[in-house]
């Protein structure tokens, strides 16, 4: 259904909105994800770039942490900051709307909003919306206008088509950005400044407090000349202004806007715009965008059906929006504590750094397949960590959220030097790692109560002391695994001896890792499906319950096994976890339910490729094929949870190539089994490695048997290096399983 949707849309708009699409630009479908739990936006972008302009169809509610939810059928606006497919809300920054001014006079301008549906008085219906890499265009039949939308890595460009009969007016908001709840709404803004310097150009900064205490810079400059302003009455608790800006478009009735934001000064905003879009061409810039993202894409080239192409370059696509460069053009970005720095090594530094989620799969993802992002990503994560005095957990804007667990910025670095990255201090990067794991910070780590009882006691560390503990565990053994490579190897036992702890959780009596209080005393009674959650201050366990975190020892499942009492109880209890149905959780998290399973969370990502380990490499192909067809689809509802930052997105992608980096830190990936007949991945020094599933179809769901280059493989595993020497990886698919 979704498809034809979208072709219909395309067609309707044909004589108004040009359709630049490269040869793989054009199989992604930036719809997906944009209903029920994904979060994602269908704006304009490119490639970690710091602007992402994105219609606003609600601003307030976990369902708007991007501020767009598909079924809606009103657009409130256009906001020039956004997250994909996040949990938590925040950018949203400097909304437009165009505007017919002979409506306004009936229109409502003072009110309080007090419902997504009136957000604002200038909302309008939506029709035919396009999207694309680099591209968004909808028709808004209220305001008499049709809208496109491009962008630049620091610069929004807007070209808006007013009906002849309009009235032309843009409405501007700086008090906007999405929220919680709307008493946050309407308070979240602290200062704004803004003056026009001359009657095409406006400029301003503005710092509201979401997530994080951010300041955000901006020039707004205008085709036409600006021939009437009317700032409109401040609602009560509002520091930021809103205006309706009037032009005279005589017989074009086309205005165009360039939108520049900056993390630093307004001198900087005015600096990006010059040195990226100086003049007015949106199809030039349209076009450019369309070919960054076609260069990254054609890395990966496939061979399936519309569906899978829909599904496969979308997470590709899903997975460049972020980490984003808040850097300026001349490498100025502004710190943790906000003073001017400048970017390490040249003019990129990164920030929205999801790491809790996409250390599993997204960082192994640019190892392999962007390379030259890796020490920049690296470079920016040990800066921020330096100036902050701990590594980061959550990043946004170049400040820390605090938010999710564990610190696993020391395994994407650790990840990057075992794969033999050498671009950032190595030395230095271990110093901040060192720091990050032995110094107590008051947000979230007491490493005195951790090293002296070997785990988080629940009764001390009150909420997600089992989690916690488990996740610090992988952090440990990646700071033993880059010590070791470094020479270090007194620190190297510390954090071994350390990364071992999740022993100390395991309970075999009930088979679960159980919290213990400071006593040593299980905790009693012990429900291992209640779901915990530290936003609601509920729990053991971080958005998941004992039967998704009992799994969490990605570093070393031979022990977990053993302590399960050998490989068949270990799959039995494995078995147990997907065919368990205790109904649905009280969470949004925890979604993409088979079973206990929950693949809306990052915690069960690894899970399925726990049975090749255990000797039942065709339970994992059963179930690696299960996700992908029925928790992966190319419509709006097409991911079974939030997107976390190209997490979801990144997971699909290794499993439908055939194998998954289980362990990150280690180099090996898990084969499971590919998903699609044939892929050829362009890999670093001009070499290619082919992957073909031989005979796949949907009876054919089992491997008979792996080929590298045409030679029998038998591991359970692949290294990182074998797959960047190239060559072709055979899968021979059959219809039963093979043990």
């Amino acid at each position: 259904m979704m498809k034809h949707v979208l072709l219909a849309t395309s067609l309707s708009l044909a004589t108004f909105f040009s359709a630049f699409a490269g040869d793989f630009t054009r199989h992604v479908n930036p719809f997906i994800g944009t209903a029920a739990t994904g979060h994602t936006f269908p704006g304009a972008t490119v490639p970690f770039g710091l602007v992402q302009p994105s219609p606003v169809t609600g601003a307030v509610g976990w369902q708007y942490c991007s501020e767009y939810l598909h079924s809606d059928s009103k657009i409130f606006g256009f906001t020039q900051t956004h997250l994909n497919g996040t949990g938590c809300c925040d950018l949203g920054n400097i909304l437009l709307m165009p505007s017919d001014a002979r409506m306004n006079a009936a229109r409502d301008t003072t009110g309080v909003a007090q419902s997504n549906e009136r957000l604002n008085a200038y909302g309008s219906r939506k029709a035919g919306e396009v999207a694309r890499p680099g591209y968004y265009a909808v028709e808004l039949p209220d305001a008499g206008a049709k809208v496109q939308i491009t962008a630049t890595p620091h610069v929004a460009y807007y070209r808006i088509h007013f009906d002849k009969e309009v009235s032309p007016q843009l409405y501007l908001d700086f008090q906007h950005s999405p929220a919680w709840r709307w008493e946050q709404y309407h308070s979240q803004l602290k200062e704004c400044e803004w003056s026009w310097c001359n009657d095409r150009t406006l400029a301003g900064r503005i710092r509201n407090q979401v997530w994080v205490d951010k300041e955000v810079y901006f020039v707004i400059e205008f085709s036409k000349p600006m021939l009437r302003l009317d700032v409109l009455d401040a609602r009560p608790h509002n520091k930021g202004a809103r205006m309706l800006a009037g032009f005279d478009l005589s017989e074009e009735s086309v205005l165009e806007v360039k939108v520049a934001l900056s993390n630093t000064t307004v001198e900087g905003a005015f600096n990006n715009m010059k040195a990226e879009l100086p003049a007015w061409n949106f199809e030039a810039t349209e076009k450019q965008a369309d070919r960054v993202w076609d260069d990254y894409l054609r890395r990966i080239k496939v061979e399936g059906t519309p569906d899978q192409l829909a599904n496969f370059y979308t997470a590709f696509y899903h997975s460049l929006i972020q980490p984003n460069n808040i850097a300026d053009v001349d490498g100025g970005y502004r710190d943790t504590k906000g003073q001017l720095a400048k970017a390490e090594g040249g003019k990129e530094f990164y920030s929205t750094f999801s790491i809790w989620d996409t250390y599993r799969a997204a960082h192994p993802f640019y190892c392999l397949f962007l390379p030259e992002k890796v020490d920049g990503f690296v470079n920016s994560i040990v800066a921020q960590g330096e100036s902050q005095g701990y590594l980061p957990i959550w990043a946004l804007w170049g400040k820390e959220t605090h938010t999710m667990i564990g610190n696993h910025a020391v395994s994407v670095i650790a990840e990057a030097y075992r794969k033999g990255f050498r671009g950032f201090d190595a030395e230095r990067a271990y110093a901040a790692v060192k720091h990050t794991l032995t110094t107590n910070h008051p947000e979230k780590t007491d490493w005195d109560i951790y090293n002296r009882y070997g785990y988080y006691p629940y009764d001390l560390v009150k909420h997600e002391s089992v989690s916690q503990t488990l996740e610090m565990c992988y952090d440990d053994y990646a700071a033993a695994d880059f010590a070791r490579r470094l020479g270090k190897k007194d620190d190297a036992k510390f954090f071994a001896h350390r990364a071992n702890n999740f022993r100390n959780l395991f309970d075999a009596t009930s088979g679960f890792m159980r919290p213990k209080d400071s006593q040593g005393q299980w905790r009693t009674p012990f429900d291992p499906t209640s779901v915990g959650h530290a936003e609601s201050g509920v729990g053991d366990y971080t958005e998941g319950n004992a039967w998704q975190y009992t799994w969490h020892v990605q570093h070393d499942v031979p022990s977990l096994i053993r302590m399960m009492g050998g490989k068949a109880r270990f799959v039995e209890k494995l078995d147990s976890l997907f065919t368990i149905d205790l109904g649905p959780t009280f969470l949004p998290d925890v979604s993409g339910l088979i079973g206990q399973y929950a693949h809306g969370n990052e915690p069960s990502h690894h899970v399925a490729y726990l049975y090749a380990l255990a000797g039942r490499p065709d339970r994992t192909q059963e179930l690696v094929r299960q996700i992908c067809t029925t928790l992966y689809t190319p419509t709006v509802e097409g991911l079974c949870g939030n997107d976390d930052c190209g997490q979801m997105s990144a997971w699909y992608m290794f499993s439908a190539m055939g194998f998954y980096p289980l362990d990150p830190v280690s180099g090996d990936y898990v084969f499971g089994a590919p998903q699609i007949p044939y892929f050829k991945l362009d890999l670093p020094n001009g070499k290619t490695l082919e992957i073909e599933a031989q005979q796949l179809s949907e009876e054919n769901r089992y491997v008979q048997s792996i080929l590298l280059n045409g030679r029998r493989y038998s591991a359970p595993t692949i290294s990182h290096e074998q797959l960047l020497r190239g060559g072709k990886l055979t899968f021979v698919m059959g219809s039963q399983p093979k043990r």
